[in-house]
């Protein structure tokens, strides 16, 4: 038996068994420092992505930050944040393209110095042209897209 290919959005909902604080291993204390790092579900860096209005910015960093407060852990996971906020984009789009208006502002999310994220639907072309719509101005230094003065939009989440 075949099995279907699940969809972004099914993706962004499937929660497995978490959010999951753990203790920050040996292998991660090098770069972390010690103490605890959650796991957040799919689902709740959607939730934070989506409390970006419109005209404002957040990053990556800021909801790791977030999430580590919510779960009074030391620090949020950098790698699952990243996939969750590439999939909770990816399923932004996927909602887009089925007519729901009500989606994800991916757009908003930035890599850490304001940079654009490459991976997300559209490429920097499409994040750039959405980004300069809500009147940001984004430039390019080297191979890295970036939104000017993008602190000043910055929110707390």
């Amino acid at each position: 038996m075949v099995k279907k290919k699940r969809n972004w959005v099914e993706k962004l909902n499937d929660s497995k068994d978490l959010p999951k604080v753990s203790e920050i291993t040996e292998k991660m204390s090098k770069r972390w420092g010690s103490g605890t790092v959650v796991i957040p579900a799919p689902i709740e860096v959607d939730g934070l992505m989506r409390k970006v209005p419109e005209g404002k910015l957040t990053t990556i960093n800021e909801i790791r930050e977030a999430l580590a407060r919510k779960h009074n852990a030391s620090i949020g996971c950098p790698m699952t944040t990243g996939i969750f906020a590439w999939v909770a984009a990816h399923a932004a789009e996927e909602q887009r393209e089925e007519g729901i208006e009500d989606i994800t502002p991916y757009w908003r999310t930035l890599k850490t110095k304001g940079i654009l994220n490459p991976k997300y639907p559209g490429g920097v072309e499409g994040v750039k042209s959405l980004l300069e719509a809500e009147g940001h101005k984004v430039e390019q230094k080297g191979k890295k897209h970036f939104v000017v003065d993008y602190e000043k939009s910055l929110i707390k989440l």
